[in-house]
């Protein structure tokens, strides 16, 4: 299986409180496995506050739903051994 790498990794976002943000981490293969989004060291999963997608196969987005002061921190990407952080 080939390596996949981060091609375009996240960037920092600053938004207010009760809006959404969206992060997004461009991938070098289509229909990577093992991959994962964290905020603050927790695993996030797909649910009603944390939207988790994939677009055209490498394009993963992560939208945090009507952020709160807890919200907080470092927002992280991972696949296999590669990381992005914002």
């Amino acid at each position: 299986e080939p390596d996949v790498t981060i091609v375009s990794g996240l960037k920092d976002a600053v938004v207010s409180e009760g809006d959404d943000v969206t992060f997004q981490c461009q991938l070098s293969h289509e229909n990577a496995r093992d991959v994962e989004w964290k905020l603050q060291d927790v695993a996030l999963q797909n649910n009603e506050m944390n939207e988790i997608s994939v677009e055209k196969g490498k394009i993963h987005t992560l939208t945090l739903r009507k952020v709160t002061e807890q919200d907080i921190g470092t927002v992280t990407f991972r696949v296999g051994p590669h990381t992005s952080t914002a």
